[in-house]
């Protein structure tokens, strides 16, 4: 394994300069509440799907104190579409804990960063570095892609004593001077790298800048790192959805649990089979079978069965407890809906 290249921060960040994404809007900026806001939004989902929703969550969070003032349900509402909700839970509170415990102002170091909900030590270190100039290392999926290949760390990931390996000489190639400019752009260039030249197939080599010290390139091959033995079996499950309206048209929703699938978002009641659904009506009710909708998460292909039920049978009372009732279309397009959930109702 090759370690110990002081010259990669210097080409990262004259590379970065010259041809890194300098466009986004929430680049070229140390406003700590947009950088958090764009690296939460950035977790597992695409530079182009994000530009739209952080765009409206400035508009109608323009800081902290507003976001950490909204109810939850205004929150996932706005989240609605971009997934993995648990992001926009720990979004809210950590906000509101910016605003209870630090006065409404970011700290500034990454241990600090990290106490927050829903900030791991990479993302601390992005909001650090990107800030406030911290000598501070990322290690999200793009970076451990091309630190990995660089340093020729051929080390299994799946063992944490490895991943603190790798972090210690992500620390080590930190730059070391002008620190408030350099980490930011070191910062971006590593990303930028990781998400438009090092790519996990058929990396783009000639562009890169640590092309003549990368030691997975000197080898030819790259594509195999980084290396991680354990991996994650992708399942499936099916899931009835009991979409049942009231004389007046309204649609019955119910808040989800504050764990799993969709935790905290409304959605129709949920039944793991179709027998289960029937009981809950009463097993006299007529149902309509829609087509059914393939939703694809990360390690998981759920199938959702909609079940459309022609006459009500419930009671119109909505129950205060849990925000379970009956809702208009005008009412229920506010709520946080899961996204396949919201383009079902839209048909309807």
């Amino acid at each position: 394994m090759t370690i110990g290249i002081p010259e990669i921060a210097t080409r990262v960040v004259r590379w970065q300069k010259e041809h890194g994404r300098n466009h986004l809007p929430w680049q070229n900026t140390r406003d700590a509440y947009r950088v958090w806001l764009s690296e939460i939004m950035l977790q597992q989902t695409q530079v182009t799907t994000v530009l739209d929703y952080y765009a409206r969550f400035l508009a109608r969070f323009p800081d902290v104190k507003a976001l950490a003032a909204a109810p939850q349900d205004e929150v996932l509402a706005l989240w609605s579409g971009l997934g993995y909700y648990s992001r926009a839970r720990n979004l809210h509170k950590a906000a509101q804990q910016v605003v209870s415990e630090f006065g409404g102002e970011f700290p500034h170091t990454v241990e600090l960063l990290s106490s927050l909900p829903g900030i791991g030590r990479s993302t601390a270190g992005a909001i650090a570095s990107f800030c406030f100039g911290e000598r501070s290392a990322i290690l999200d999926a793009n970076v451990r892609r091309v630190l990995t290949r660089v340093l020729g760390f051929d080390e299994d990931l799946a063992v944490a004593a490895n991943e603190r390996k790798l972090w210690a000489l992500a620390d080590q190639l930190l730059p070391n001077e002008d620190l408030h400019h350099t980490m930011p752009r070191y910062t971006q260039g590593m990303m930028d790298l990781g998400a438009g030249i090092c790519t996990p197939k058929s990396p783009a080599c000639m562009l890169c800048p640590l092309e003549s010290v990368c030691a997975a390139h000197k080898d030819d091959d790259p594509e195999e790192y980084p290396v991680r033995t354990r991996k994650l079996k992708r399942s499936s499950h099916s899931w009835w959805l009991l979409l049942e309206r009231d004389e007046g048209g309204r649609l019955w929703l119910e808040r989800r649990p504050q764990t799993g699938i969709w935790a905290g978002l409304y959605c129709p009641p949920v039944f793991e089979e179709r027998a289960l659904l029937e009981h809950s009506t009463g097993n006299h009710a007529p149902l309509e079978d829609l087509p059914v909708v393939t939703h694809v998460l990360t390690h998981r292909d759920l199938y959702l069965h909609p079940v459309v039920m022609s006459a009500s049978v419930r009671k119109t009372k909505i129950n205060e407890a849990d925000g379970a009732g009956y809702f208009t279309p005008a009412e229920w397009t506010a709520l946080g809906l899961p996204a396949p959930v919201r383009k079902l109702l839209e048909k309807l």
